[in-house]
């Protein structure tokens, strides 16, 4: 199954999203839906409503007058806080009831307003943003919706800001072209994307992209941070550390298009203990890739294969490949990735060297067959970190954490 958040500010258009999404076969668990049905007359919800903000917030019909409630619960935070303390678990639990329904292969969007005032974006495989000008929005709730004015401008600067909401967002749907547009967009991403990494996730497999170098992209870190945050959430305490690491993490460093991230853990056993959480996340193992390549050994044990062996995931997105390893704390690669990626941030002439012999390699592997070029791009590399590894580690001697 795979989960995607679904969010936006009011009147950004969540709703045209989501109906595109579910024509195309998406299981939609829509919040508002399912905040309305907690609420409803007779519940257990509206009865605790009424006794934190009062009669008064009921029509005459004894149902939930919601204008007069968003009046009082949208006053000050206090009063957003009791709100959310009463809904919030209502809510959670229902939604739980529904995706425990959906089928195994079910893609399911997940419509949450709040979704990233609430934190929920690690809970996601991937989260969609619909985006709108402000005032766009605040225009389409004064003549769609009815709002007053003051109370849209008041509602919207309740919410996050459009720059916390880029941040979550591992896709950004523009919204503010004409009718129409953003739904040829959304049966696109479900084409090329979301169908794909539905079945890979099902599937257990990785996506293994060819070794091209581009230029460095600035979005890259943020990037990185959003899927750290879903490494964290599904590592849980076993995850000592993790790490954006590798040529993606380098300003300015011309890289392949596919993140690097490490997490540390105590001991590889460990590592094997959270296995099928990484999976379920959306980064299932990747078991040929158990060992490092052995560096040279700076007069100790330190190049024995066994020390540098890992554990390997890769991204089943396949709009945002990622290889994820996993090694022990303290061990010789654990040490030695984050003092490559340290010494290649701080010093520019090991970056240029380094973009040169990458795309070495991309030539060597250029026009070969994926399995051959996955070969032939390493193979290049690493006589190269065998020759830097000595320089790295005094470096890191001169230059510690």
């Amino acid at each position: 199954m795979l989960r995607i958040g679904l969010t936006g500010g009011m009147g950004a258009g969540k709703s045209t999203v989501a109906r595109a999404l579910v024509q195309r076969g998406a299981v939609l668990i829509d919040s508002d839906v399912i905040a309305r049905e907690v609420v409803a007359p007779g519940t257990p919800g509206l009865a605790a409503l009424t006794e934190a903000f009062g009669t008064d917030i009921l029509a005459a019909d004894g149902s939930l007058d919601r204008p007069a409630l968003a009046a009082k619960a949208f006053r000050d935070d206090e009063s957003r806080t009791t709100l959310n303390s009463i809904t919030h678990p209502l809510v959670g639990q229902r939604t739980a009831e529904l995706f425990a329904a959906a089928a195994p292969d079910a893609i399911v969007v997940q419509d949450v307003p709040l979704l990233v005032e609430n934190h929920m974006a690690p809970f996601m495989n991937l989260v969609l943003i619909v985006d709108v000008a402000a005032e766009t929005r605040i225009r389409r709730l004064v003549e769609f919706r009815g709002v007053p004015e003051a109370d849209a401008r008041a509602r919207i600067a309740a919410q996050a800001t459009d720059d916390q909401r880029y941040a979550a967002a591992d896709v950004l749907l523009d919204n503010n072209g004409p009718a129409g547009v953003v739904e040829q967009t959304v049966y696109r991403l479900w084409d090329e994307r979301l169908v794909p990494f539905e079945a890979n996730l099902r599937s257990g497999t990785a996506v293994r992209p060819e070794p091209r170098i581009v230029e460095s992209d600035p979005q890259w870190p943020a990037q990185a941070q959003r899927l750290i945050a879903r490494l964290r959430l599904a590592a849980g305490a076993a995850a000592v550390r993790v790490d954006h690491i590798g040529s993606t993490s380098v300003p300015a460093l011309p890289a392949r298009d596919v993140l690097d991230l490490q997490i540390t853990v105590a001991d590889l056993a460990t590592a094997d203990t959270i296995r099928d959480a990484l999976a379920g996340a959306g980064f299932p193992a990747i078991p040929e890739h158990t060992h490092d390549s052995p560096k040279p050994a700076l007069g100790d044990e330190s190049a024995d294969p066994v020390r540098w062996e890992k554990r390997v995931h890769g991204s089943a997105d396949p709009g945002r490949p990622a290889y994820v390893h996993v090694r022990a704390a303290g061990s010789p690669g654990q040490q030695f990735a984050l003092a490559f990626r340290d010494w290649l941030r701080a010093e520019a002439g090991a970056r240029a060297e380094y973009a040169e012999v990458k795309r070495g390699a991309a030539a060597a592997a250029a026009g070969l067959a994926a399995h051959e070029a996955m070969a032939a791009y390493p193979a290049v590399k690493e006589p190269w970190f065998d020759s830097v590894y000595e320089r790295v580690s005094l470096w890191r001697a001169a230059h510690p954490e």
